[in-house]
């Protein structure tokens, strides 16, 4: 504990709802180990516009309950998995239900029809896919149909943008090596077949759509954000390959993939988007904590 303590503005801010997520946290994690400024915390949430409301939750559990027989000695009881159990929590949307399946499912697919089907249109078809499955996961992992707590947990100080990376890099981390696997186990392309990008060359559009779709989520919300971005990289895809009728649409496909995947040029690209993404998120941080947005 050191001798600093929280300003009576600071602390005002808090309780109204008014402070800046990165500021919550700090003065949440000096609270823990300043009883003074936490008792002055609590005096100002019960001077504050909800000290009412809480007054009659309070008296209505009192009068509801009956009285113990002996108080209990006051217990700290540590949170069931500590930070690890906090972890999964958060990141719990992310890793259950359909979309982690469909991950699994492409995966497998891909390769059934590859050794299975001899269907050679799979090796572009994998690295076309692939960018916009992290983009799904992100809508599909965030938001009020995702979490029946969501209310509660974006207007949390963890919750909001802090929530939103942290299921985030739940779908990337499931979902990019699984990916990735399938692609290096696909069978090699034969002489005739057209050249399709490497396993590994979709990792940087994949960054740069999943940083989009968050940097965008800020404006119009998740799932319009995902829709938007996903829907775009497939139209950019298919609108080339569909508009050319010169050779067959498996070798149209590849080409087209190529084009945006291979070579130093355009990964330095996705590179630069991917930070410049990573920096507007930065500057719209704010934008998160509002449920409106999400």
């Amino acid at each position: 504990m050191t001798g600093w303590h929280a300003p009576d503005d600071l602390i005002t801010r808090y309780t109204d709802g008014g402070l800046p997520e990165p500021d919550a946290w700090s003065l949440e994690k000096h609270l823990e180990g300043c009883a003074a400024c936490a008792a002055r915390t609590s005096r100002a949430a019960r001077a504050g516009a909800a000290g009412a409301v809480l007054a009659e939750v309070r008296d209505a559990v009192l009068h509801a309950a009956p009285a113990p027989a002996r108080a209990p000695a006051p217990v700290r009881v540590r949170a069931v998995g500590g930070r690890l159990g906090r972890v999964l929590w958060a990141a719990g949307p992310a890793l259950r239900g359909a979309w982690a399946a469909a991950v699994v499912l492409v995966a497998a697919g891909a390769l059934a029809l590859a050794y299975g089907g001899g269907f050679d249109a799979v090796r572009p078809l994998l690295p076309a896919v692939a960018p916009v499955v992290p983009v799904a996961g992100v809508a599909l992992s965030y938001g009020r149909h995702a979490d029946p707590l969501h209310e509660i947990a974006a207007a949390s100080p963890s919750g909001g943008l802090r929530l939103l990376l942290t299921r985030t890099a739940a779908v990337l981390a499931l979902s990019l090596p699984l990916l990735t696997l399938a692609g290096f186990l696909l069978p090699a392309t034969g002489s005739g077949a057209p050249e399709v990008p490497a396993a590994a060359a979709w990792l940087l559009p994949g960054l740069a759509l999943t940083l989009a779709t968050l940097a965008l989520s800020g404006f119009v919300g998740c799932r319009a954000a995902s829709a938007a971005v996903g829907g775009g990289w497939l139209l950019a895809l298919a609108a080339p390959v569909l508009a050319d009728s010169g050779a067959g649409v498996t070798v149209r496909l590849a080409r087209q993939l190529s084009l945006y995947l291979t070579g130093a040029s355009p990964q330095w690209t996705w590179a630069a988007a991917s930070a410049l993404c990573a920096l507007v998120l930065v500057a719209r941080r704010t934008a998160y904590d509002r449920l409106e947005t999400m």
